[in-house]
């Protein structure tokens, strides 16, 4: 056989190993791509996103588009050559898999946590919207979860509302640590609270509490043996003056309540926000209306675009991060709060896009 043609047979035998080893061999990454966006002033599966009841509401037009990424699940095992097509795809990101799934999660565990992040999403984009439009809004500290074979098991439960402790009433969830590790663990301490069937009913009915109780507990003491314990954590919700419900499935994480927020503004108030423009954004929300950063910018920038957004809701601390590739025709709007972005929005609707504060590249 020939030199030559030995070679050339030589190499394409090691070129096929390696496109079987590649596809064979896992590697420890995940890939993101842009994900599907959803008008928070529109439907999802048939249903609008944002219902509101109990409170006058007015016709919206334009978009406010929530933004999302897709991401391989836990238990895909991706190959080498399928992570090379990810660097080199625009669109795409590969990242090590512990970034999306750290500490060995399951997909089943991250789901969890993105499904309650989901919610707490959801209820602080509520308290931050009504907050903007001057809405008092009922905190209240709550049982948020009771740990199994712990003194309070049984005793307390998940949703009841923690009025007092050892008869010093309770205003921020800090409070009832604060009262209970005045004890020595083995000493009682005594808890009035509303039952949460009871919180639940009042609320329904819009109404004050009519049952309050008083649970005496023994307390014990702390793993790290420093303090007294009754084995709950402490959390705040919230008794809002009409209902507002946000109907969307499959989607998880914290990076919608902006969004959110700003489509119940919309729903409450005559004029416009968008002035019928297409707008998509990112970004958590707490109750004060604080606007945070989040994962995925790049690829949540895409998924705007394509969808036919032609201006971006930025978190400022992702501001960089999606300057450096912002895709062709989308339009960035820096905001650190959402009265940023309502303020930002009152620009657009009167045409003074030169204002508008915008993101750098650093």
């Amino acid at each position: 056989m020939p030199r030559r043609t030995a070679t050339m047979l030589a190499s394409t035998l090691v070129l096929i190993c390696l496109l079987i080893a590649g596809v064979l061999i896992p590697v420890p990454y995940a890939e993101m791509s842009p994900g599907p966006t959803v008008n928070t002033l529109g439907e999802a599966r048939g249903e609008p996103v944002l219902q509101i009841s109990g409170r006058k509401t007015y016709p919206t037009d334009g978009h406010l588009n929530m933004t999302t990424v897709r991401v391989t699940s836990a238990d895909y095992k991706m190959n080498a050559v399928e992570a090379v097509y990810g660097w080199l795809a625009h669109d795409n990101v590969v990242v090590p898999h512990d970034t999306l799934y750290p500490d060995g999660k399951t997909e089943e565990e991250s789901s969890q946590e993105n499904a309650e992040e989901f919610s707490q999403s959801q209820e602080s984009a509520k308290v931050a919207a009504l907050g903007e439009l001057g809405i008092p809004v009922v905190a209240r500290v709550v049982v948020a979860t009771v740990v199994k074979d712990s003194p309070a098991e049984g005793k307390l439960h998940a949703g009841d509302v923690i009025k007092a402790v050892d008869g010093v009433p309770v205003k921020e969830q800090t409070d009832v640590a604060k009262q209970v590790t005045k004890r020595k663990p083995g000493q009682d301490v005594e808890f009035t609270i509303v039952p949460a069937k009871e919180a639940a009913a009042a609320e329904k009915a819009r109404r004050e509490p009519k049952v309050t109780q008083k649970v005496v507990i023994t307390t014990t003491t702390s793993e790290e043996g420093d303090r007294a314990v009754v084995g709950i954590q402490a959390g705040t919700d919230h008794v809002f003056p009409f209902t507002i419900d946000i109907n969307l499935a499959d989607v998880g994480g914290p990076s919608a309540g902006l969004m959110f927020a700003l489509g119940i503004v919309d729903k409450l108030t005559p004029e416009s926000l968008t002035g019928g423009r297409f707008i998509a954004g990112t970004g958590t929300i707490d109750d004060k209306g604080e606007v945070g950063p989040i994962g995925g910018i790049e690829m949540k920038l895409v998924g705007a675009r394509e969808a036919g957004a032609e201006y971006f809701l930025t978190p400022a601390d992702n501001c960089e991060a999606a300057a450096s590739d912002t895709p062709a025709g989308l339009t960035l709007v820096r905001v650190d709060t959402i009265d940023d972005a309502t303020k930002s929005l009152e620009k657009l609707r009167k045409g003074d896009t030169a204002s508008l504060p915008s993101c750098s590249k650093g």
